[in-house]
């Protein structure tokens, strides 16, 4: 009998972790080739884990909401086939219930005066020694279920039960997991060395420092007329997570130009009813500006690059991002792949195809996978223009404003006129440290130039 190791794959090229969401099968469970196992989340997509082999559930070292590093074991499964890992070594990873007060890692109580990080209201003053209470955690309190880890970091920090059930959890049916713990101390202890603020004047919104219930949703009353406090759902906070990843990470320079794109809406105007009984398939804008992108990164190749320390990776094809507004409001970006090999109408259907998926959560861990560069359209939010964060480890990163009939100047042979002309913004942030302004400026310029000179006799 064969012991196979299901490790945490990898699910993009700059997402190094995932969590667990549920586990779909047991130890003891049998298994076939492709049925589901896990379900795991990034912070990119959510994604089923399917078995390797047909065979049987032997282990799972890991619960669910648990966060695990990309390669990492997180199950055995038994099977009849033979394997070349049958003679191989295994080591099991450790267990939550193995953790001890000893071996956990709590941030140390800040040295300086510092605010409250997230603008926490549910921080309160540290105990000191002689008050800290000594009562061990029960597992579930209140029908709160808190895991071993959790339970030996409230121990070692002197939590209460009290106390702990006031503490906001993120986890699967408000669970508390470690992030959330961690995070209450270390603003618990930060809220310990502020001085008490001036009593604020009439009028100014006010909130209580009594710890609340553990909602997800907490309002507190203002003179004002009230202060709603609102838990990020998972997905926002790895969003943000990532956006201020990217802000430290890359040296932002943002370029604008103004195109003349007046022949693509006269073009798209007249061939739009056409196109959908030829095609059944909606013509945008957007796989018009993605195909003038392509163009112009052949034309500057050193925009499609990522950084590995300090060596350049030059990307020889072509996949572009388009950031994707979901109904939650949250972001994604799936990826069109070797995008230099389509044509208007494949570019056509694969962004149709994509947008709808997106928004129906029919992602697949591929499809938001190796792209190198991103279009975003601020214009569908009626903004002009935009400056937007890089989606790392890309270098650059487009947006398009609103297309808008403007007075500009037209030259003609006759001589030169005002006339009426659908005018766009396009702005480009670059990565400063590989990307100059002669190469950001000339790539976006180059974008406009194609746009500018697009066929509005060209036959669909």
């Amino acid at each position: 009998m064969a012991k196979f190791e299901l490790t945490m794959p990898k699910m993009g090229e700059s997402i190094m972790e995932a969590t667990i969401l549920k586990w779909v099968k047991q130890p003891g469970d049998t298994v076939s080739e492709d049925e589901t196992i896990l379900e795991i989340a990034t912070d990119k997509v959510d994604s089923e884990i399917p078995s390797p082999v047909d065979g049987v559930i032997k282990e799972l070292l890991y619960k669910e909401n648990d966060i695990v590093e990309v390669g990492k074991v997180i199950a055995y499964i038994e099977s009849d086939v033979a394997s070349a890992q049958e003679d191989a070594p295994i080591i099991s990873a450790p267990a939550a219930e193995k953790v001890t007060p000893e071996n956990v890692q709590v941030p140390p109580t800040p040295a300086l005066v510092a605010p409250v990080k997230n603008n926490d209201t549910h921080a309160a003053p540290r105990q000191s020694e002689a008050n800290a209470p000594s009562e061990s955690i029960p597992a579930r309190a209140s029908n709160r279920f808190y895991s071993p880890l959790v339970r030996n970091i409230a121990q070692r920090e002197q939590i209460a039960v009290a106390e702990l059930e006031q503490i906001p959890g993120s986890g699967k049916d408000g669970r508390v997991t470690k992030k959330d713990i961690l995070h209450y101390i270390t603003n618990r202890s930060a809220g310990a060395q502020i001085a008490p603020a001036a009593a604020p004047e009439v009028g100014a919104s006010q909130v209580s420092s009594t710890p609340a219930p553990a909602k997800s949703t907490v309002t507190s009353s203002s003179f004002a007329g009230g202060t709603e406090i609102i838990e990020m759902d998972r997905m926002r906070k790895l969003i943000a997570d990532h956006m201020v990843m990217s802000k430290h990470t890359s040296p932002h320079v943002t370029s604008f130009v103004e195109a003349d794109v007046t022949n693509i809406v006269n073009w798209r105007n007249k061939v739009k009813v056409d196109f959908q009984k030829k095609y059944n398939e909606k013509i945008t804008y957007t796989p018009v500006f993605m195909e003038a992108v392509v163009k112009a990164i052949h034309d500057y190749p050193m925009v499609n690059i990522s950084l590995q320390g300090d060596k350049i990776v030059k990307k020889n094809y072509i996949n572009i991002g388009m950031a994707t507004a979901l109904p939650s409001g949250n972001l994604i970006v799936p990826v069109i792949k070797q995008a230099d090999h389509l044509n208007l109408l494949g570019l056509t259907k694969a962004v149709n195809n994509l947008a709808n998926r997106a928004r129906n959560n029919k992602l697949s861990p591929t499809d938001i996978q190796d792209g190198t560069f991103t279009v975003t359209n601020v214009g569908t939010f009626g903004n002009v223009m935009g400056t937007p964060i890089i989606n790392q480890p890309q270098v650059a990163i487009l947006a398009t404003g609103a297309i808008r009939k403007k007075p500009a100047v037209v030259e003609t042979e006759h001589g030169d006129l005002i006339a009426v002309r659908h005018m766009v913004f396009l702005s480009l942030s670059y990565d400063h440290r590989v990307v100059d302004g002669f190469l950001g400026g000339s790539f976006l310029r180059r974008i406009a130039d194609y746009l500018e000179a697009f066929d509005s006799e060209q036959t669909i």
